[in-house]
């Protein structure tokens, strides 16, 4: 048999009735995200098998970036990063006139009113560093998870959304959208993401701070020349029907090879080269022995759709 003869698996190839049981271990249909979760600020589906969709849902405040809708995004997405149901996120603004009008300044104020009944200075500092690394590792959720995010911003995507969206794998918007890293002008500076993913996302470091130091708007077509989103769409039917596309075709694939490849992404950002390297080989000595490996190569010689188990 020519599969025997691969370098890789000369080994542990495994005899045929073998390979016929794990390509006919049919993975069942992934139960709908919506029956299994239960948010207030976010809206969970399943358009498609493995897929999950996640809408913000704050339209009456334009989805805008409230304490609950802070934590909600973190738990959302430490519970999808160990769902077998799930293999992609798409990550929209769901009904609201926009993705995001950044934080709710009714929220902050809120938070103002907490910091006044302290009157020592150490201990009001120590309550807003604590807020402000919850609000950091929301944002970083969605890096963290070990499955894919796609962004599909429409409309507005300002402040709290631009350090969001600098977090995700991809980024899609439709050509009416338009973004600004609006810190600066609440008297801020940027502190969940922004200023540390912004320049590694477009490499680009005197027009991120440009953009860091006057929060002028930029439209789509100047985040698709800069490198902030891959593709533009004419409107927000087009842009989700785009997102779950892609969506479904990287859900088709083998999770344990896509979550591999996210891992060590992500990993070799922060690393040297041979860092990254030597974490991608820790990766596969492991991986190259998964029956997925030996399915997708089985599929490819019999030109049938690969199967794969939930991971």
């Amino acid at each position: 048999m020519e599969l025997r003869k691969h370098p890789r698996i000369l080994h542990f190839a495994p005899t045929a009735p073998h390979v016929a049981r794990n390509l006919c271990a049919a993975v069942n249909a992934s139960a709908d995200a919506s029956t299994k979760y239960n948010f207030k600020t976010l809206k969970l589906s399943t358009p498609s098998p493995f897929v999950v969709h996640v809408e913000f849902n704050r339209p009456d405040r334009m989805n805008a970036f409230n304490r609950q809708l802070w934590t909600e995004i973190k738990d959302c997405f430490d519970l999808l990063h160990n769902d077998p149901d799930c293999r992609v996120v798409v990550l929209s603004g769901g009904s609201s006139k926009h993705f995001t009008a950044g934080i709710d300044l009714f929220d902050m104020m809120k938070l103002g009113q907490e910091m006044g009944a302290i009157e020592e200075v150490g201990r009001r500092g120590r309550l807003l560093e604590g807020t402000i690394k919850l609000y950091q590792d929301c944002i970083s959720s969605l890096e963290h998870c070990y499955k894919p995010v796609i962004v599909a911003v429409h409309s507005a995507c300002i402040g709290a959304g631009l350090n969001l969206i600098t977090a995700a794998d991809v980024r899609y918007c439709t050509r009416d959208a338009w973004f600004s890293l609006k810190e600066v002008d609440i008297g801020l500076a940027a502190d969940v993401g922004a200023l540390q993913r912004f320049p590694r996302v477009v490499g680009n470091q005197s027009w991120v701070r440009e953009l860091a130091f006057t929060a002028r708007k930029f439209a789509s077509d100047e985040a698709y020349s800069h490198g902030l989103v891959s593709r533009l769409f004419d409107n927000r039917e087009e842009l989700l029907k785009g997102a779950i596309k892609l969506a479904e075709e990287i859900a088709s694939k083998s999770p344990i090879a896509v979550q591999g490849t996210k891992k060590n992404i992500v990993y070799s950002a922060d690393h040297t080269i041979q860092e990254g390297l030597d974490h991608i080989r820790g990766i596969n000595m492991l991986n190259l022995q998964s029956e997925d490996f030996l399915n997708a190569i089985m599929a490819s010689q019999s030109k049938e759709t690969p199967v794969f188990a939930k991971l």
